[in-house]
């Protein structure tokens, strides 16, 4: 081998550098040990330390702080570290209004509604709202749309809507971008360890990823508040009190309460006041509004009343409906009711407010004046936010504050509708445009307030469309089973190939370790996040990893048999026309679909392809350099090198099979698997997972075992459709529902979180509170361990993604082949092969996701599995096929299909070694991986074995029968003339 010198050089190199990024992790893992130790327990306590000794040296070596080497380790994905992925998406409808000034164009606004409606696949929004325009003949030039005030110096009564439309696509994509440097500048302060924040191309989606982060509730606020900051003056109560009165009389007409079960509950209770003159009466005259609402007794509050949080919506709408709405009198036409904010100290109580709208609907002062933000303390030493405003903004506060002081008013302050505080103006104007929210706050409350303020707001809406979110005792679970599956399958393989090829399986061995050390080394260096999957990648690359050291090794087998010295057999072997075009067409092809999945794929997926990826390129590195070296070496002290053992001395020799003589036994075998698959598939469906169909799934973990079908039964009374399945254990469920899964807000993600938790209170340990229930924290036993949503919209996406992404793949490998190979004929038997594997993969999730005792949906996870076997399938395809093209030669038999045959005989070892090691990786993986990715590897188990199966009995057929003796002879001149 030329070369040797610079090959060891840049080897050992890399291998230092892999080692110094490596270290990084092992220093942060020892320092957040001893912070453990430390805080035994308390979550609190642990941060508290760890923020103590940020910028203090921790690693003597070279004096780097603990961020220093916090931020070098090894990124872990969520399903490893715990925390949260959130997709947002940025509300183009609400930019659209914004951008057309608020127009209440009739056909303008029946076109961004029929947009959403109409959105096809995966079209963006924008493009669909265009459609819709244009099929409404609406002109978006027009002065009440797009030609407005706001947009006159770029768009004019003369454009077309073809003319508009670049620029409105602009316009938007700016604001989407806006909006990505807010949450961008809210996360960097929220303080998270490595945060991921991604703008998704132009969809208006923003992809944020907070490892670690456990405080699920307060994040979703963060990134969802769009701080739409305003100041309002208030009604006092006894200025609406009169029309609310009269609210309840008009209620009073329509609205009558439920059942005689009411009615006997009240009279057992002695409330007799509230029965109509039959006792059997089915319904009974209440106060509607005053029975929900507890109005505020003493005149002159800017509180009008008090109610529940259940009781909002209720509120909401009787006061927005349009008879009430008739009964307002002059001086309150234009009053808007607001809900004051939630806050511990008054439970699921809260106040509501009267603002003194306008026509224009138009604060006398909004946010934008806001130039400083920061939390303190008020006057009772309680938390408060200040706020500093511009010039401007003091001028106008200093007129509003003086107007309210003389009227006896109040200023609400209002941040996305909600009436965070109140207070009376008692003492004349404010000047210098100081002024500060105070109320009954948390710490976090007033830190995270101030960061959205000195933020800025969103130009939009944030709806999260797609969240999956990580208990850290989860993450933790997941680390130890991928361990334990990780050392079990690396073991098995270390012990195979030493079994099997002696002491060359020994340095294949050490080019393994180089191998895993290289892996790790380019994860940490890049910055990768390494995922569950990823390790179930990267475990799979073990197996694939000895391939092609298989290939090498049992191609100088072969020219050792033949009678060649073993320094020419190795050489041999390391040739073109050895092993390398058949390591090189192998990995291409598998490199090809998982570069597809990476491109197509998201979060844990990407981090699947990523691993897969780099495993690809180091193997063939190690095998082909390292082992190379270490053979050489070998060599040079004259060791005897057999590529055997006593044992398997004679394995696989002298093989004749009759592969394509059997090829119709085959066709019919595959021909009734197949059909058998669509049976199933066309008749019972597939357990499709919310990645597909949308909804909300949740990993619900019991202090005792749980009866699956009794708690759909409590889940459905309470959601209207939902299933509870177990999930491992049984005292553990993955429960699945669509309840409001289209509906935006924080305030439905937690609606949703109480309904659960209600739901599921008997089966719970009795002292489990809701907060325990549904919060993140190191060490959780019970509640919710592990929590998904995906909207409608977004698993439409994902679905046609997927299909892309598997039509993609063996797009791409058909016309690699037939280019390599110079025929579609081997092209064509690859694909065929491949589509038999993945029917009937899909077939046996079809038949069997109702019997078998773990999870078997159809979601993205299983989307790469697809991938992996068909990159795997064919892997072993091309090998067969490299083998009949090096047979087509004039020393050959004229025989097609003795060459076809001999090719399969000779490349079985290969084959069985291959596949026999990587299986075994995969049911150390299967039996020990956890139950998140059981399902994910049978799919790549069963895959492998019947891509193994159909690489022998039917890709190579299929060849073989589509291809005329003729342009077998022409394939044959063209290898000789290369």
């Amino acid at each position: 081998m030329q070369n040797r010198g610079l090959i060891k050089f840049f080897a050992i190199i890399f291998a230092l550098v892999c080692f110094y990024q490596l270290s990084f992790t092992f220093v942060a893992n020892g320092v957040e040990k001893d912070a453990k130790a430390f805080a035994k327990g308390d979550f609190k306590k642990e941060v508290a330390y760890l923020d103590s000794i940020s910028k203090q040296p921790v690693y003597p070596l070279f004096g780097y702080t603990y961020d220093f080497v916090r931020n070098n380790q090894i990124n872990k994905g969520l399903d490893l570290e715990g925390g949260i992925n959130v997709m947002l998406q940025i509300s183009v409808k609400d930019i659209l209004k914004g951008l057309a000034n608020g127009s209440k164009d009739p056909a303008f606004n029946k076109a961004l509604a029929d947009a959403k409606a109409n959105q096809q696949g995966n079209q963006d929004y924008i493009d669909a709202f265009f459609n819709e325009a244009n099929k409404a003949n609406v002109k978006l030039s027009g002065v009440e749309i797009f030609g407005n005030r706001n947009l006159e110096t770029e768009i004019n009564m003369g454009m077309t809507n073809a003319q508009v439309e670049p620029i409105i696509k602009r316009k938007v994509q700016e604001s989407v971008e806006s909006a990505f440097k807010v949450l961008r500048e809210r996360i960097d302060k929220f303080g998270v360890t490595q945060p991921n924040i991604q703008l998704l191309g132009s969809s208006g989606r923003i992809l944020v990823e907070l490892p670690g982060a456990k405080d699920v509730d307060r994040i979703k606020k963060l990134l969802q508040s769009t701080a739409q900051l305003e100041f309002w003056e208030t009604y006092k109560n006894d200025e609406v009190f009169p029309f609310l009165i009269q609210a309840n009389e008009t209620l009073k007409k329509t609205e009558v309460t439920t059942e005689v079960a009411e009615v006997k509950e009240a009279s057992a209770s002695g409330i007799d006041s509230l029965l109509t003159d039959k006792a059997d009466t089915t319904k009974v005259q209440k106060n509607p509004l005053f029975d929900i609402l507890q109005p505020t007794q003493q005149q002159g509050f800017s509180v009008i009343g008090y109610a529940q949080t259940k009781d909002t919506a209720k509120i909401n709408s009787f006061l927005n409906r349009s008879d009430i709405q008739a009964l307002l009198p002059n001086e309150l036409a234009f009053v808007r009711f607001n809900w004051g904010k939630e806050n511990e100290k008054s439970g699921d109580v809260v106040e509501l407010y009267a603002i003194k709208g306008n026509r224009e609907n138009k604060a006398p002062l909004s946010g934008g004046v806001i130039v400083e933000a920061r939390d303190t303390y008020d006057q009772m030493g309680k938390p408060a936010v200040s706020m500093q405003m511009n010039g401007a903004g003091a001028k106008a506060w200093e007129e509003l504050t003086g107007k309210v002081s003389q009227q006896g008013n109040a200023i609400a302050i209002v941040l996305d509708n909600i009436v965070y505080s109140a207070p009376g103006v008692s003492r004349g104007a404010i000047s210098g445009g100081q002024s500060e929210i105070s109320g009954s706050f948390t710490i976090n409350e007033t830190k995270d307030l101030a960061n959205i303020l000195r933020a800025g707001k969103l130009p939009a809406a944030a709806e999260i469309v797609q969240s999956d979110v990580v208990g850290p005792s989860l993450g933790q679970e997941a680390i130890d089973n991928g361990l334990v599956s990780f050392i079990l399958g690396f073991a098995l393989v270390l012990l195979w190939m030493v079994v099997y090829y002696g002491k060359a399986g020994f340095y294949a061995n050490l080019a393994l370790l180089v191998n895993i050390l290289f892996i790790f080394g380019i994860l940490a260096s890049f910055g990768a996040v390494l995922t569950l999957p990823g390790i179930a990648g990267i475990v799979l690359t073990i197996g694939m990893a000895v391939d092609a050291n298989v290939i090498i090794y049992e191609r100088a087998k072969e020219e050792l048999d033949s009678g060649m010295p073993v320094n020419e057999a190795v050489n041999y072997a390391y040739t073109w026309k050895g092993a390398m075009s058949s390591i090189v067409d192998a990995n291409v092809t598998t490199l090809l679909t998982a570069v597809i999945l990476f491109v197509f794929g998201t979060g844990p997926i990407k981090g699947f392809a990523t691993t897969l990826i780099i495993g690809v390129i180091t193997s063939v590195f190690t095998a082909v350099f390292i082992t190379r070296l270490l053979l050489d070496w070998s060599l040079t002290r004259n060791e005897n090198i057999v590529f055997s053992t006593s044992i398997t001395k004679n394995w696989f020799k002298n093989l004749n099979f009759d592969f394509l003589g059997k090829r119709k036994i085959a066709y019919t075998v595959s021909g009734i698997l197949v059909a058998l698959s669509l049976f199933s598939i066309f008749t019972k469906g597939l357990n499709q997972g919310v990645d597909f169909v949308g909804g909300r799934t949740f990993q619900v973990r019991f202090e005792k075992p749980v009866v699956a079908s009794e708690v759909t039964n409590d889940l459905v009374a309470t959601f209207g459709s939902a299933e509870a399945k177990v999930f491992g254990n049984d005292n553990q469920l993955k429960i699945t529902t669509k309840y409001k899964v289209d509906e935006e807000g924080e305030g439905v993600d937690k609606e949703v979180n109480e309904k659960l938790y209600e739901s599921l209170k008997k089966y719970l340990p009795a002292n489990l509170e809701y907060k325990d229930f549904v919060t993140s924290y190191e060490g959780k036993k019970y509640g919710i361990m592990q929590a998904s949503k995906v909207s409608g919209t977004i698993s439409k996406d994902i679905k046609t993604n997927s299909i892309w992404a598997v039509l993609g793949s063996l797009f791409i490998v058909f016309v690699y082949l037939m280019i390599s190979f110079r025929k579609w004929q081997f092209g064509l038997g690859a694909v065929v092969a491949v589509a038999h594997d993945v029917i009937i993969v899909l077939g046996i999730f079809s038949f069997f996701y109702t019997i078998l005792p773990f999870n078997m949906e159809i979601d993205q996870a299983f989307i790469a599995a697809i991938l992996t076997v068909i990159g795997y399938s064919l892997n072993d395809t091309v090998i067969v096929f490299d083998r009949v093209r090096e047979y087509l030669d004039y020393n050959s038999s004229p025989d097609f299909k003795g060459l076809v045959n001999k090719a399969l005989n000779s490349t079985l070892s290969r084959t069985i070694n291959t596949s026999a090691t990587t299986l075994v990786v995969l049911v150390a993986i299967f039996a020990l991986g956890g139950e998140t990715i059981r399902g994910f590897v049978f799919a790549i188990l069963v895959g492998i074995l019947v891509g193994t199966y159909s690489s022998l009995f039917v890709a190579t057929p299929i060849m073989n029968d589509t291809m005329s003796d003729k342009e077998a002879k022409k394939m044959a001149e063209f290898k000789k003339e290369d």
